[in-house]
Formats: structure tokens, sequence, C-alpha cells
């Protein structure tokens, strides 16, 4: 399982068939104890990296209590829609006040061995995703492409920016119009140990960042966010 650090972090939410906590209340709670926190935090927090870069234009954003309670209201209920899709891993996480959602698909299921070539059952994964989020315009899509310790940093950070890439391109073919952020991470973030088999399968992986852009804040603000 996944370890959240746990530095300026409430908590997170891991949503398979089950109800999830309710992260409006828990936004409500970060977001009223206030100061600003630095959105490359933020990476820090969800990638266990300090040298991981803020997710979302508006990761830093300090936000109040109601607005905090609202936008986090919001990411519940597309999490666990998003959480129907097959062969992914949904969470939300909130750092000062802002809730957001990661969807964590597997190298494996999207790709075959040194392939960047989406695989038909991850296109309709992707699909699906992209339909999902018809209805939420105003977030930033993050996508982080990781692979394990096997090869040199140069192939690896080549190989996971044209995973990103692969996902990027599926998602905008589908019909995303929000914005979107492709990066590769090489085997800079790893989840688990890459001393072994099963330890690099997991490593090797691709994160989907769903983060509040300003339109969504500011919309949360004057309390006409539906």
């Amino acid at each position: 399982m996944k370890k959240i650090l746990a530095f300026a972090l409430c908590g997170a939410v891991i949503f398979s068939s089950c109800s999830s906590l309710n992260n409006a209340v828990k936004g409500t709670a970060i977001g009223a104890s206030g100061g600003a926190i630095a959105g490359a935090a933020l990476g820090y927090l969800i990638g266990g990296d300090v040298k991981s870069a803020a997710i979302g234009a508006a990761a830093g954003t300090a936000v109040g209590g109601t607005t905090g309670a609202i936008i986090g209201n919001k990411m519940d209920k597309k999490a666990e829609e998003l959480a129907a899709l097959e062969a992914a891993k949904v969470e939300t996480f909130e750092i000062n006040g802002l809730q957001a959602i990661r969807v964590t698909f597997e190298n494996g299921i999207l790709f075959n061995t040194n392939s960047t070539t989406i695989s038909p059952d991850a296109q309709k994964s992707l699909q699906q995703f992209a339909e999902a989020m018809t209805d939420l315009p105003d977030t930033d899509i993050t996508i982080w492409g990781h692979a394990d310790k096997t090869g040199t940093a140069e192939y690896n950070q080549k190989i996971s920016q044209q995973r990103a890439d692969a996902v990027e391109k599926t998602l905008k073919a589908a019909g995303l119009k929000n914005k979107i952020v492709a990066e590769g991470k090489s085997f800079d973030l790893p989840i688990a140990s890459n001393e072994t088999v099963e330890g690099r399968a997991q490593n090797r992986r691709v994160e989907v960042y769903v983060t509040a852009n300003e339109n969504m804040i500011k919309a949360a603000e004057a309390g006409t966010l539906k």
C-alpha cells in the first residue's frame, strides 16, 4: 500500500467500491487553519521526494474554510465516480484546504515492456476518465510517468516522459479539454523498493492528478460552484 507522508497533510482516502470519508469536512478544518503552503510542498508530500514539482498551478493557494469545504465536496463526488474505472486506484488528498484526486495506473496495465504504446484496454479506461471529467472543466490535469530503477537514469527519464506524453495524447484525443501537463519522473519517486520484482512493478506506474484551478477556487469563494 502506498505511503502518504503526514507532514502538513491532513489525510488521504483510497476509493474502491466502498464509501469515503467526507473531504468537505476535512477541507473546512484545513482551510480554517490558515497559512499558505507552497505548491512545491504538495509535490513533496504526495511524491515523497523534496525534488518533486508542484502539481497544479493553484496548489499553493491559501483558501478559507468554506471554500475548502465546497471544493472538498466536489472532489469527493468526482473521486467516487472515478473509482468505477477499471484497473485504476483512486485517492483523494488535501493540503492547505485544497482537495485533489490522484488516479494511479500501473504501467504493466498501460504498456507492454519497453513500449510507449497504450494497450487497447488502457485506452478504454482513459477514454472513460476523459468522459467522466467533462463536467469538471475548471480543474488542471497533471500526468506523471514513473519508472523502476532498471537501466540508466537517462533511459528511464525518456521512457517515463514518453509514457506520460502518450497518456496526455490519448486523453486529448478522447476530448479532454482541461489544461494538461505531462512529466516524466524517471525513477526519482519510488513508492516501493527497487530491490524486489514486486517493488519494481509498483514503481512502474502513471499517475493522473486532478486539482482545482483558479476558476474553481473563485467560483467556490463566490458560492457559485455547483
